[in-house]
């Protein structure tokens, strides 16, 4: 493609001691029914399953080779859901710091293909955002990932506001990927299977995304960017009941938690957040999210190796857009975002 290059920004690995650990807990039956569906799945010996666990360990060849056969240029690597946010906060922190290394290590050998998002542990707000710090100031990491709720817990508690400052700080994203429903939502989820990519991600990421909103973080840290997946989860087809409502339940005083805030909520979501394509090859939304939130919001991913369906790429290579903006949703603005 004459005169831009291909990144792709939501683009998944699992070190194979990850991959050890996720099995583990599934023996000693670790009680978290999104997790026993999802690795339960990803850990058996189905085809998908068996094709996924080969690419996704792999920061080699394999996934170098996928790349080129796609035209893509770089990969902006993250930790797979659920990450380390299901072990307890001592072990949860020492492996992110050990999988950050082994990142750092896999973009140093391949740095015009690789770049990456720190992993952190949320249960320890603190010792995450002293590992953000660290990934981006010794590891040149471009920002970290949070797969979404830790243990049933979201970011708009305040305390975990340590990791927004430390991002606004260094000036990095914060990516909040999906990860299934808590305990307390799955139920009727996984009871039609529809727990994972295929809805429930959305519904848990979106809702995530919402209480940060409403809770006051982006007035509190104002130049905090906030990424999401997916074209944003659902939330740009929302953005003006979302606006209608929230402010007919701060003029009716409806719950003490929603109160009024500096902007409306789309306007943060237009100002402070940006998405990516991935896992969502649909024309129709992609023209969609970039009308109503400006083609500089929109960032491609390809949800590599979940969705590895070498054919979508055309759809996006085919948009009806002019090159330069085409330009912008393949390269320049996930340059600008992750300061590559």
């Amino acid at each position: 493609m004459a005169g831009y290059l291909r990144i792709a920004t939501e683009e998944a690995f699992a070190p194979p001691e990850l991959i050890a650990r996720y099995r583990k807990l599934l023996e000693d039956g670790y009680d978290d029914p999104g997790f026993r569906s999802l690795w339960g799945f990803y850990s058996g010996a189905s085809p998908r399953a068996t094709a996924l666990a080969e690419r996704i360990q792999d920061l080699g060849e394999r996934r170098l080779r996928d790349m080129d056969d796609t035209g893509i240029a770089m990969q902006i690597l993250s930790l797979t859901a659920p990450g380390v946010q299901v072990f307890d906060a001592p072990e949860a922190t020492a492996l992110a710091r050990s999988f950050n290394d082994q990142l750092s290590d896999a973009i140093r050998k391949h740095p015009d293909r690789f770049s990456g998002l720190a992993a952190i542990a949320p249960q320890d707000p603190a010792g995450a955002a002293k590992e953000l710090e660290r990934g981006v100031r010794q590891l040149n990491l471009k920002g970290a990932i949070v797969n979404s709720h830790t243990r049933g817990e979201y970011l708009d508690d305040s305390k975990f506001w340590a990791i927004f400052e430390a991002a606004e700080y260094l000036n990095v994203p914060v990516y909040i990927h999906p990860t299934t429903p808590p305990k307390s939502m799955i139920g009727p989820f996984i009871e039609r299977g529809l727990d994972g990519a295929i809805f429930g991600f959305a519904v848990e990421t979106g809702l995530h995304l919402l209480r940060i909103i409403v809770s006051g973080v982006f007035d509190r840290f104002p130049k905090l960017r906030i990424v999401a997946g997916h074209l944003g989860e659902g939330l740009p087809y929302w953005l003006f009941r979302i606006d209608f409502m929230h402010a007919a339940m701060v003029k009716a005083n409806r719950y003490p938690a929603v109160q009024k805030l500096q902007k409306k909520p789309s306007e943060y979501i237009k100002e402070n957040m940006y998405v990516t394509t991935s896992g969502m090859a649909w024309e129709p939304p992609i023209l969609y999210a970039q009308s109503v939130l400006g083609v500089d919001r929109v960032l491609y991913a390809m949800d590599y190796p979940y969705q590895f369906v070498p054919e979508e790429v055309k759809v996006t290579d085919h948009l009806p857009i002019s090159d330069a903006d085409k330009k912008k949703l393949y390269q320049s603005n996930a340059e600008q975002v992750f300061s590559i």
